[in-house]
């Protein structure tokens, strides 16, 4: 079977691309589609990260095995599409070159019969100009203020590591001294 994908940049004008790749291709494959597709260089780190229908970001699914130990963390070439992609779960995030956070919205919009005579991947259609800068992101979310309005039984007094309401610079302490 063939995976019919869109995948549109995080931006405010409409840019995406869309491709067909084989179900038994990778997220390896997929990601170089997707360097292909938008002009990409291929030369930057990316990964994909699972979500929820609602595009809440999940788990990291690097292009190289990043962990401690060899073998530790599965990379984008140990998952076959068909593995993290079907007709139930269809969105992935993917976000290419973590200094400058080019991010995409992958949507599965179709499983078809692989037409004759066409190889794969395909770039099937393509929409809106790359801009020369990823769009700027807004890493905030609701809720970022992780104390709130935390207030605890303490007061100045109880703060008071000397225990007579003098500090360090009450101590007379030469600035240095040490030299």
């Amino acid at each position: 079977m063939v995976y019919k994908f869109r995948v549109i940049l995080d931006a405010e004008e409409d840019i995406f691309r869309d491709i067909a790749i084989q179900e038994n291709d990778t997220l390896e494959d997929l990601h170089n589609a997707i360097v292909n597709a938008f002009g990409f260089d291929g030369l930057e780190i990316a990964s994909f990260y699972t979500c929820d229908d609602e595009w809440t970001q999940q788990d990291e699914i690097p292009l190289f095995d990043a962990g401690e130990v060899p073998g530790e963390m599965k990379a984008m070439a140990d998952y076959p599409l068909s593995s993290i992609l079907d007709s139930e779960n269809t969105k992935i995030i993917y976000v290419y070159d973590f200094l400058n956070m080019w991010t995409f919205f992958v949507e599965l919009g179709a499983i078809e019969e692989p037409e004759n005579g066409v190889s794969y991947p395909d770039l099937l259609f393509s929409h809106g100009h790359m801009p020369n800068t990823a769009p700027e992101k807004d890493f905030s979310a609701e809720g970022d203020d992780i104390y709130g309005d935390f207030e605890d039984d303490y007061d100045d007094d109880d703060l008071d590591m000397f225990g007579d309401g003098e500090d360090f610079d009450d101590m007379s302490f030469d600035d240095n001294q040490w030299n």
